[in-house]
């Protein structure tokens, strides 16, 4: 029996291009996996990529695809590293994908909180991998604790009575078979929804596990599942589905389950390659991973809210709404507020866009605060004080760029940015 084949796995940065034509690193697509991607693109409004000329370009998106045989890996890259050579490439996409993956598990933006650092660490783990392998432990601990059963209403012909005789369909379908009864009747088993939308997304992995990773635990999980009455998942119940005391339990393979099954795109072009698609705004992700950083700081200066909102502006059934991404309330008097918004690009020092100041302004005036911060990830700049928005008095509304590092002296994420942010303020 043949192996079967490993899928081909191409690592990219942000902003990076894939096309039809090799590049100097020997990366490219096929016709039928740019034609897979055109059309993932254009069902999402065409924000997690660009097309380009027999190509795309990425965004701030990061993440994995897999389309086929193909996984292509998304990695962020917050330097000014040139990368000259392979090896170059190799020893970049491995020290930022460490750091995608860490800043996810911390965010718990994937659900990853229970993998272990050596899994994180593991040689030629993807992100999909880790994902389906917190999948399969979270199937294997509920399937040993005994799936949660539920009752459900059921009809039909039986050989004994039981439940509540339904008269007319008796007489209709029974008036030969004397020994049948048409009933109403309860059970209690799995055969319900959230068992269901598990043993679904468990179908969609094996799918897509072209190399066979995982076929053994697949195979033994599916026979802990119950044959259904039938499987079809519905999206929006999906989304509305809620847990109770008995299935609290479930809240993380769900979300995975979910997450699969939501993001599944069978046969999604002519060329029938299923297609499955984990991305995430980097800017999103970098605004939560500071926000959670600086609440691990265990000072007792500030009350330190995220994603605080305020109305704007409004017209006739229009509401306009600015929401900074993390605002620091003083607990002692003087009272103080100072406003900071996370951005996930490379500027040169004191050179913000006008669009960025702008933001500043008003989240200044509206949170009725003297500074503010606009934060980007070091890659050298050099950080000055605190400018003045120069129409109100000279030192009330100030805003200044702030600079951390993403990475430490090892070259791994730098888990003390929280600590680097309160000196600055």
């Amino acid at each position: 029996m043949n192996e079967p084949k490993q899928p081909k796995v191409i690592q990219v940065f942000e902003h990076e291009r894939l096309t039809l034509t090799p590049d100097g690193f020997g990366r490219f697509l096929l016709p039928k996996q740019l034609d897979a991607l055109y059309a993932f693109n254009d069902k999402n409004g065409h924000k997690y990529f660009t097309g380009i000329r027999s190509g795309v370009k990425f965004t701030s998106y990061v993440g994995v695809i897999q389309i086929g045989k193909l996984i292509i890996e998304i990695l962020p890259k917050a330097d000014k590293e040139a990368i000259r050579s392979t090896e170059e490439l190799n020893q970049g996409a491995k020290k930022w994908q460490s750091v995608l993956l860490t800043m996810l598990k911390q965010t718990n933006s994937l659900q990853l909180e229970s993998l272990t650092d050596a899994a994180l660490k593991r040689r030629n783990n993807s992100l999909l991998d880790l994902y389906f392998e917190t999948y399969i432990n979270e199937l294997n601990r509920l399937v040993r604790q005994g799936l949660v059963k539920k009752y459900r209403k059921e009809q039909g012909n039986q050989l004994a009575l039981k439940g509540r005789l339904d008269f007319t369909k008796n007489i209709q379908q029974n008036i030969i078979h004397k020994e049948r009864f048409y009933v109403h009747y309860t059970t209690y088993d799995q055969d319900h929804f959230l068992i269901k939308s598990l043993y679904a997304a468990l179908l969609v992995l094996e799918q897509i596990d072209s190399a066979g990773k995982f076929g053994d635990a697949i195979k033994r999980l599916k026979l802990s599942f119950p044959e259904f009455t039938n499987s079809n998942i519905n999206t929006s119940k999906l989304e509305s589905f809620k847990f109770n005391r008995k299935t609290e339990g479930y809240k993380k393979a769900y979300q995975i389950a979910k997450m699969l099954l939501l993001n599944y795109s069978p046969t999604i072009t002519t060329g029938r390659e299923n297609m499955l698609a984990l991305l995430f705004d980097m800017n999103a992700l970098w605004e939560r991973y500071v926000l959670k950083q600086l609440k691990l700081t265990d000072q007792n200066e500030y009350n330190i809210k995220g994603q605080s909102s305020k109305l704007f502006w409004q017209a006739e059934n229009v509401n306009r709404t600015i929401r900074p991404d993390i605002v620091l309330e003083s607990i002692s008097e003087p009272k103080e507020t100072i406003i900071i918004d996370t951005k996930w690009k490379i500027v040169e020092a004191l050179n913000p866009s006008d669009d960025d100041l702008k933001q500043m302004f008003a989240y200044n005036k509206y949170w009725g605060a003297n500074k503010s911060v606009l934060l980007y990830p070091w890659v050298g700049q050099n950080e000055k004080g605190f400018g003045d928005f120069v129409i109100d008095e000279e030192g009330r509304n100030q805003c200044k760029l702030g600079f951390v590092s993403v990475l430490n002296d090892k070259s791994t994420l730098n888990q003390h940015i929280g600590l680097e942010i309160m000196d600055k303020l």
